[in-house]
């Protein structure tokens, strides 16, 4: 920590900048974060970080330009984004790059979550970085429902009416709770007005905690592939040039993948339904959500009662904000953990079959899929490993894995000419 915390070595040289360093000293606060000493072993993994600095600033300032041309009103709603996609000038272009940066967003962060569970990103003294990092995730949930809910379409109001009854199955409170979240006994104009200003509150909550995030990150330092700990100044870079440009190239590369399906599938990752203006009077034949919360919603179904649905699919999420203390291994990264890690690709594996079982209609999740099988049934399985992953594999594995030996420091496993621990060393 002494090593990533140290004194700051700016100086200005200008008389202006002499000036402002001894007012506000925002000039020092960027030059200390372009040479932050970072651990020399980062690799692409960790470029994500950047990515989802840029996916936040295209959001909000695509959303704010939006915002001047968005009606919310529910006679209106429908048509004003059409009249943006069609005569706002490069309207098309802004609303689909909010609407597919919305899932670019969601993309990088599983990425940069499933990195951080890999690595041990969430140990200590690194909590309240991850503690902050499922905050922000959570905000992102609660900002793309209330989004989703802005085009007034038939999947955003028939989804909009399925979440908001999730709070009426709350014991005693939740008829009221549900009553003070639509603005009255369904989902009608108070309900857009109210979710229009959360979506557009919210972005601005998620940069504040971003802001904690990193300050947090630059405090106690980075983790790394191998978790181990910088011991003297040649395991470590600055972070400008060597970052910057790892990350410009990461970020470009991302931009690319982001500009096919702007320009060519801008509405891929969406649902037909959508296009539809919002009817009260008719049920879409499958209410679904977005790609991104396609496994919590299989959460949801795995049980056939609503409360305890709606239980689980909450404490998939809560399970995330404990996860330091669940995880008691002294190894950091599943390098170095070979039981740990055939568990950890399990858990993608199932993370991704909730989402296929999340796809499915409430006609097929039933029809059988082999022997003994259904989608009803391949989900409560996945919804068990889920669980069990975070509550039984982790905490048993940390009291029982006998991991293999580690490098002696980060600049010796770069160059190849360290010999490996003899002993395991606590988890610095």
């Amino acid at each position: 920590v002494e090593i990533m915390s140290g004194p700051s070595t700016y100086e200005p040289k200008y008389a202006a900048a002499k000036w402002m360093d001894r007012r506000l000293p925002i000039i020092r606060m960027g030059a200390d974060f372009m040479t932050f000493p970072s651990p020399r072993n980062l690799n692409y993994w960790y470029t994500f970080g950047g990515i989802l600095a840029l996916c936040l600033v295209v959001q909000i300032l695509s959303g704010v330009i939006l915002a001047m041309h968005y009606v919310a009103d529910v006679d209106k709603a429908f048509a004003s984004v059409q009249r943006i996609r069609r005569d706002v000038p490069f309207g098309w272009l802004l609303q689909s790059m909010h609407a597919v940066g919305a899932s670019m967003f969601f993309l990088a962060v599983y990425m940069h979550m499933f990195r951080g569970l890999y690595y041990g990103s969430y140990k200590a003294p690194r909590e309240v970085i991850w503690i902050l990092g499922c905050a922000i995730y959570l905000a992102m949930m609660a900002t793309a429902f209330l989004g989703y809910t802005l085009p007034w379409g038939q999947m955003s109001f028939w989804g909009a009416t399925v979440i908001t009854g999730f709070f009426g199955a709350v014991p005693v409170v939740g008829e009221s709770l549900q009553q003070w979240l639509l603005g009255g006994y369904a989902v009608d104009n108070a309900t857009l007005n109210r979710f229009f200003a959360l979506h557009y509150l919210l972005p601005f909550v998620i940069a504040a905690l971003v802001g904690l995030h990193v300050w947090a990150l630059h405090h106690v330092g980075q983790n790394n592939p191998i978790g181990i700990s910088e011991k003297t100044k040649e395991d470590t870079l600055s972070f400008h040039p060597f970052y910057t440009v790892k990350d410009a190239f990461a970020i470009a590369v991302f931009l690319l993948i982001f500009a096919v399906f702007l320009f060519y599938l801008p509405d891929a990752l969406g649902h037909a339904d959508n296009y539809i203006e919002a009817d009260a009077l008719k049920t879409p034949a499958h209410i679904v959500p977005e790609w991104y919360f396609l496994p919590f919603y299989a959460i949801l179904r795995a049980v056939p009662d609503k409360l305890a649905g709606i239980l689980l699919m909450l404490g998939a999420i809560v399970v995330l904000f404990i996860l330091p203390w669940l995880d008691t291994h002294k190894v950091r990264s599943m390098r170095f953990r070979p039981i740990a890690r055939w568990f950890f690709l399990f858990f993608i594996f199932f993370c991704f079959i909730l989402g296929w079982c999340g796809a499915e209609t409430p006609d097929n999740i039933a029809i059988p899929i082999g022997e003994g099988m259904s989608f009803y049934r391949l989900s409560q399985i996945a919804t068990i490993y889920y669980f069990a992953y975070f509550l039984i594999i982790l905490p048993v594995l940390g009291l029982v894995e006998k991991p293999i030996e580690r490098p002696d420091s980060i600049t010796k496993a770069v160059l190849g000419d360290g010999k490996p621990s003899a002993a395991l060393a606590p988890a610095e």
